[in-house]
């Protein structure tokens, strides 16, 4: 393959490049996603060393626990930012490596559970903080995953070891601290769940906006961008279906192919920009004058198809002489001194098991007919 290989309709170079700046993209944004995560959790350190302090203030726990949670708390963290600054987490599939980082965690508080039992009711407190953010961005194997492994944990503190867990409240000072870490955990508990709430909020509308999107897009490819009125591949499309709907229901089916009379004139007398405003005072018009169910689209340049469901011969010819009518007298003079336009139009009604081509081709031989006749005027065949 040389070097105008295309892939997706684009040269490969310019192929490589934007699937280079998607890639780019996405990292930046998971990169930014996992710093999020990491602060919040460097402030649920931070609160829980805040809590450390008051017990070793009131001669609870050594002094030389709280610098030692605090290194040990934010070694996590500093580690963490440093690997997914590097780009490491970006190898894996969960970008934000949930269960490595929620078994540090939990590692760390039973972990100081064991060494300070004196204040181990903080450190059990805070594998909820710790489940309520792993929950953030676990699946349902991964969830299941963490909540057995602080299980065993616990078992292992309960069960095969007689460890004194304890809830300081011999002072006032205590229980102040102690109804502080609930206080505390409940709060962060709720504020997770509330950033949960936001993270949910935000993709909903962010998905409200996709579909409004894509609604849009799908609206633009039938449409004519000019006119609003259906583009050509959508207008045959829905001659397929009236046709078919007509041979089930036996209704009879019409359709007219409508032209403006002498339009080049218009764009070489007056300017293309006034001719397009012309076709869309014109689409505008149609619109405004037909039927709910009738259908209308650009057949192509100064050529439009009307479909006129459950419609008899008679009735679509008057019908199509009322919309002359009212084209004819529009004030056409407000786009240029001396303009007027007019149409022409050639109906014909399905015979049964007409194909599309061969009545479009009858409605062609009537519209030619109406304009030999002298135009603005109305043929049926």
């Amino acid at each position: 393959m040389g070097s105008t290989a295309v892939i997706s309709g684009m040269p490969a170079g310019i192929a490589d490049g934007a699937e280079r700046a998607r890639t780019v993209a996405v990292r930046a944004r998971r990169m930014k996603q996992r710093r999020q995560m990491l602060d919040l959790i460097a402030a649920s350190y931070l609160t829980d060393a805040t809590l450390l302090l008051i017990y070793s203030f009131t001669g609870t726990i050594p002094d030389i626990v709280v610098p030692a949670y605090i290194a040990c708390g934010f070694g996590i963290i500093v580690g963490s930012i440093a690997l997914s600054e590097s780009g490491f987490h970006d190898r894996f599939k969960d970008h934000y490596l949930v269960l490595p980082t929620a078994a540090l965690n939990v590692a760390l508080a039973m972990g100081f559970c064991f060494w300070v039992p004196q204040v181990a009711f903080l450190f059990l407190c805070s594998l909820f903080i710790i489940f309520s953010f792993t929950s953030l961005r676990a699946n349902t194997s991964q969830s299941l995953i963490c909540w057995a492994g602080m299980t065993g944990a616990l078992i292992v503190l309960f069960v095969f070891t007689d460890t004194p867990v304890a809830m300081p409240n011999g002072t006032l000072l205590e229980r102040t601290a102690t109804m502080l870490v609930l206080v505390l955990t409940i709060g962060r508990c709720m504020f997770v769940g509330m950033y949960s709430s936001a993270m949910r909020q935000s993709l909903y509308k962010r998905g409200v906006q996709l579909r409004e999107a894509y609604r849009r897009i799908e609206e633009l490819a039938e449409l004519d961008e000019l006119t609003g009125a259906f583009n050509r591949r959508c207008i045959m499309r829905m001659l397929d279906d009236e046709i078919a709907r007509a041979e089930r229901s036996g209704a009879p089916l019409s359709l007219a192919l409508i032209d403006l009379d002498w339009f080049k004139r218009i764009n070489d007398s007056f300017g293309h920009p006034t001719g397009d405003e012309v076709l869309r005072t014109f689409a505008i018009t149609i619109f405004a004058n037909i039927r709910s169910f009738d259908r209308f689209g650009r057949y192509g340049g100064e050529e439009f198809l009307l479909l006129l469901p459950n419609t008899p011969r008679e009735e679509a010819h008057a019908l199509l002489d009322r919309l002359r009518e009212i084209v004819g007298e529009l004030d056409w003079s407000a786009f240029s001194s001396g303009m007027r336009v007019t149409l022409s139009a050639g109906v014909t009604t399905m015979s049964a098991d007409e194909t599309a081509e061969a009545v479009l081709a009858r409605a062609d031989s009537a519209l030619y007919a109406a304009k030999e006749e002298g135009r603005d005027r109305i043929a049926t065949t």
